[in-house]
Order: structure tokens, then C-alpha cells, then sequence
């Protein structure tokens, strides 16, 4: 008997604050249970109308086989079904199946089904007689491993006989002994190659450390990438130190129950993106048909793996709040500012950034005071930071979202969190060094994504000319994409650090942030002259410098982009003068 799902209202609040009790996650987690039995009955759907879709393996085996495992031991099957590994299996194939996706031959990607009902059966001590795809020597189970055939390697794809019976597997390949693998127990050996698992804790469920799976990427199947002993070895001391880190926090917003993550997929460096909108070194990313999975670029200590188990796991909550309610009607239009990003972003993706550093600034605000997580003291810096940035995406969210009422409800509630935090006091020179940083880092991105209308530019090249008043601001324009890959934010990290003097200063960010204007805006007066076009780190500089010579400027920063047309245009030396009368000085 099917029955709706109906999520307490103080459940509802609990994430929607940026927080969740482990009731509040487990609720999470019932919906995504429901959601994959929802697509797993559409593919099943699929395969009955055209059974031809798994190719040489045996469709009529495959259901009977699951069947009876969940029959068995339906904990183990629903907890099987919930793995990472599944979710992104099962919504891959559907997209194959609609045509949105590509892979391996249809048949490969459909019969990994099979794979499923024989890990099923493992995990039930069920008997089953199965076909399972095989790519070279792998045959892939999920969450447990790759079997390793006597076979030559490669790339081809192709059907395995496999019998499973009391938690053994047996496949046999017609060519060669049978390979006999016991998965739940077995060690790594020549034929196995287990999931890594790393520890939360006494008597907690373990996280895996997943280089195998092919479905363990946001989307395409890749292929294993197992980890050297080295690399293995750094991960689990990281993953120490983040959990030691994580067990000395709190359990609202920024808190982590590490247990709760169920799968770190390893990414690495020579898979990266020449346009990357983030820092390719500190990459993370997620996707919401695997709850808990995250993609991460090894960090260089357990602090950044703490903080990016935090963020990563915000995504997954929200993903999974989205698969219950809709939040937010968009049309998907990148043209929002997100300070975290370099590119601008469509309102969905703002939501998604603003809940995940919602729980990013909780993080930091946890580690102040903390000197065995944090020795270099930049927790009250970053807490001050991304309480501010955050707020700002809120406030854009608020202004300018069709939000539903349920997402009304959750802006309205993650915004009560940060203003709280905003409330809280911290050091005036913090709370400064954090104002600059953030506006820095507007004001770059506005020269880097937007540029004025040529109807804007014109008007003000007019009134400029003839020394009218400057025209009213129109619109910009979002920069069609030369580049967006990222952009290193020079200046935020020497924010970060304590405050220098101008003496010790050389560069022109570096006699910015010490308080020496003057100077700063030469230096980048040195880098802009004759440049063309306009180094638009430099022009941010030099405007920055500007404005703190001249406060009454100040509201230059709100559109950067209406100078940038008129400097681009006019003699370095008219800068000053320029810049005084657009903002009205």
C-alpha cells in the first residue's frame, strides 16, 4: 500500500536552516529510497518493453534473482539500493535511455542491473544464476569491488556467466579456471580488488574511498583508477584528521556527522579542465543522484578535507530536499553573481552555493578558538567572510527567484541562521580585512563577466565629452565566454593573513591590503599603462586604491563595468578625473 510522503514541519526547519538531526537526514534518506524505487521501476518498465535493450545478457534471470535477495534480507537490499554507486548507475542508464547521455554499448550500461541482483544476492546468501557485463578483465559489483578475470586487459565489453551461492561468487568465462570470490570477506588479492574503506570511528559505518567503480563520476562512466599505497596511505591520514577535527565541532549548521558520508571518490590533477570555474587544487563537486558521494581533489591537510566534507554534504542534503520539493521555478539563465565561483550562475546553482557555504561559514565559525585544527588563525577571517558573501547570494535569491513557498521557507530560514551570525562580534580589524576581501572580489568579477552596453558605453562617452552628468546605467551584459576558467583571488589570500605594514609591502595588492593606497594604485598604474586590453585584476586594483583615496567614490564598485568602458577609451593620465565625474564627485 503506497502512502505520500510527508516530511515534518521541524524536520523541514532543520535543514532548511542548514542544519539536521539525524532524524532530519534519515528523513532525507527515505525519500531518496523512495525516489530510487521510482526510477528503478521505470527502467525495469523499459526493459520490459524492449528486453532486447541487455543485448547478450539474460533479462528473464535478472528480477527473479533481486527479488529474492530483497525477500531475504531486505535491509541489506535497501541499504545496497541507497549506495552511491546504484544512484549514479540508475540515473545514468535512464539518460541513456532517453537519449541525454552516452557510455559503453546500451547493453553494458542497462546490464549492470544484473551486477546489482548478484550483489544482492551476496549480501542475502541468496543463489542465483546470472550474465554479467564485463569490460576487459573487470567485472564490477557495486560497493564492493572489481573482479579480476584470467583474461587479457582492455577496453572490449562482454557477457560473464556468474553463479553466486551462500555470499560466493563464481564466474566462469568459457577460456581459463573459474574465478571463485568470496566479496564481503576477501582481501585484496590477484582476481579482487575490494572498495576502500575508511574509519569514522569505533562501532560507525565506515566511508568509502571508491577508485573502481565506473559509475563513481558525476555522469560518464570512467574507468577504475586504482590508488597507489601511497596515495591511499595520505587519504586515510587525512580522513583521520577530519574526523578528529569534525568530532570537536557542533551539530548545527557547519557540523558533520562523518559517518554520514558515504562515498570519497578521488579526483585526480591530470583529469583537469583548462576551464575550470574553480581552483582545479581544491576541486570538490556532487551530484544528487548519489546521497552523500562527492568528488575531491586531494586536499593539502585534514582541515581543508574537514571543510570540504562539510560543503560537499550540504549539496547532498539540498539535492535531496529538491527530490521532495520543489524550491525554485528558473530558467536556468547564468547571469547571477556567486562569490565562490568565476563564472556567473543561474538561480538554481546560486540556491545550491548559497545553502553549501552556508554550512561552509558554520564551519569556520566552529573552528575559532580551535589552535589544533586551525594553528594559523584564519577561522574569525573566513567566518567573517562567507557570512557576509553568503547573505549577499541570499539577498539575490530573495530579490529575484520565483521561489515556491517551501523555498521561501528555506531562504527564510538559512537567512535567519547567517544573520545570527552576522550579529556576532568578532574583531574590527577581522571584520574590515573580511569587508575588503569580499568586495574585492565583486568588483573583479564584475570587470571579468560584465561589460556595459554599447548603447551605455556610447551615452557615456557622450556625456563625458561634453561634461553633462552621466547618463543613467542600463543593463550590462554577461561576457560571452572567452575564458571563465578561474581566476586565482590574489588579494582575499593576503587579506587572509594578519595585516602587514606598507614598509614590508612590494606588489600592488600587497600595498593595498597593508593600507598604502597611494602607492598601491601606482604600482597598478604602472601595470595598466599602455595595456590593452585592460588587466582586469590591475583595473580592480586601481580602483579599489581610488576609491579608498576618495571615499565619496565608493559607489564606483556597485558597476565597475560603466568605468571600464570609458578607461578603455581614455588617456591613463584622465583616469582620476574620469573616475571623479562618473561617480558624480
Amino acid at each position: 500500500m503506497y502512502a505520500p510522503i510527508l516530511m515534518p514541519g521541524t524536520l523541514f526547519d532543520e535543514i532548511a536552516a542548514g542544519g539536521g538531526s539525524p532524524a532530519a537526514v534519515a528523513f532525507l534518506l527515505h525519500g531518496e529510497r523512495t525516489r530510487r524505487l521510482l526510477l528503478l521501476r521505470e527502467l525495469l518498465d523499459l526493459l520490459d518493453s524492449d528486453p532486447g535493450i541487455l543485448g547478450p545478457l539474460d533479462a528473464s534471470s535478472v528480477w527473479p534473482a533481486l527479488e529474492a535477495a530483497a525477500a531475504r534480507a531486505p535491509e541489506r537490499v535497501d541499504a545496497l539500493l541507497l549506495t552511491p554507486q546504484v544512484g549514479s548507475w540508475l540515473a545514468h542508464t535512464l539518460r541513456r535511455l532517453h537519449g541525454t547521455a552516452t557510455g559503453p554499448p546500451l547493453w553494458a550500461d542497462a546490464g549492470q542491473l544484473a551486477a546489482v541482483a548478484a550483489t544482492a544476492a551476496v549480501h542475502a546468501g541468496t543463489d542465483a544464476g546470472l550474465l554479467l557485463p564485463a569490460r576487459g578483465r573487470g567485472v564490477s559489483l557495486p560497493a564492493l569491488g572489481v573482479v579480476l578475470l584470467p583474461r587479457p586487459d582492455g577496453d572490449d565489453f562482454h557477457a560473464v556467466h556468474t553463479f553466486v551461492s551462500d555470499g560466493t561468487l563464481t564466474l566462469r568465462t568459457g577460456s581459463g579456471p573459474d574465478t571463485v570470490v568470496r566479496p564481503l570477506t576477501e582481501p585484496e588479492s590477484a582476481h579482487w580488488l575490494p572498495v576502500h574503506r575508511l574509519d569514522t570511528g569505533p562501532g560507525r559505518r565506515t566511508v568509502q574511498l571508491d577508485d573502481l567503480d565506473p559509475y563513481r563520476d558525476l555522469d560518464e562512466p570512467i574507468a577504475p583508477h586504482r590508488l597507489s599505497p601511497e596515495e591511499l596511505g595520505a587519504w586515510k591520514e587525512l580522513f583521520r584528521d577530519a574526523v578528529d577535527i569534525l568530532g570537536r565541532g557542533g551539530t548545527g549548521p557547519g557540523g558533520l556527522r562523518p559517518e554520514e558520508v558515504s562515498r570519497i571518490v578521488p579526483w585526480h590533477a591530470e583529469d583537469a579542465d583548462a576551464q575550470l570555474p574553480v581552483p582545479a587544487e581544491g576541486l570538490s563537486a556532487s551530484t544528487g543522484d548519489a546521497f552523500a558521494s562527492m568528488v575531491i581533489a586531494r586536499p593539502r591537510d585534514g582541515l581543508s578535507l574537514a571543510e570540504t566534507l562539510v560543503h560537499e554534504f550540504q549539496h547532498s542534503k539540498l539535492g535531496a530536499l529538491l527530490h521532495l520539493f520543489p524550491l525554485l521555478d528558473d530558467d536556468r539563465s547564468e547571469r547571477h553573481y556567486a562569490p565562490w565561483r568565476a563564472d556567473p550562475r543561474h538561480l538554481p546553482g546560486l540556491l545550491h552555493g548559497a545553502y553549501a557555504f552556508a554550512g561552509v561559514t558554520g564551519f569556520w565559525r566552529e573552528r575559532i578558538g580551535d589552535d589544533a585544527a586551525d594553528p594559523d588563525g584564519r577561522a574569525p577571517f573566513l567566518f567573517a567572510m562567507r557570512r557576509l558573501q553568503t547573505r549577499m547570494v541570499l539577498r539575490t535569491l530573495a530579490t529575484h527567484a520565483r521561489l515556491t513557498e517551501p523555498g521561501l521557507r528555506l531562504v527564510t530560514r538559512l537567512s535567519g541562521t547567517v544573520d545570527g551570525w552576522l550579529r556576532e562580534p568578532l574583531e574590527p580589524a577581522t571584520v574590515a580585512r573580511a569587508r575588503a576581501a569580499a568586495v574585492s572580489h565583486r568588483v573583479e568579477w564584475r570587470l571579468r563577466n560584465l561589460r556595459c552596453g554599447e548603447d551605455d558605453r556610447d551615452a557615456l562617452l557622450k556625456a563625458l565629452r561634453t561634461g553633462t552628468a552621466p547618463s543613467p546605467s542600463g543593463e550590462p551584459l554577461i561576457v560571452p565566454d572567452p575564458g571563465r576558467a578561474y581566476w586565482h583571488d590574489d588579494r582575499a589570500r593576503l587579506y587572509q593573513l594578519s595585516a602587514s605594514t606598507a614598509g614590508g609591502a612590494t606588489t600592488a595588492d600587497e600595498l593595498l591590503v597593508a593600507g598604502d593606497p597611494e602607492a598601491a594604485r601606482a604600482a597598478y598604474g604602472e601595470q595598466l599603462g599602455g595595456a590593452s586590453p585592460l588587466d582586469r585584476h590591475a583595473l580592480s586594483g586601481w580602483l579599489l586604491a581610488h576609491t579608498a583615496l576618495y571615499p565619496g567614490d565608493r559607489r564606483l564598485l556597485a558597476r565597475p563595468e560603466r568605468l571600464a568602458a570609458l578607461l578603455d577609451a581614455s588617456p591613463f593620465e584622465h583616469w582620476t578625473r574620469t573616475a571623479r565625474w562618473l561617480a558624480g564627485s
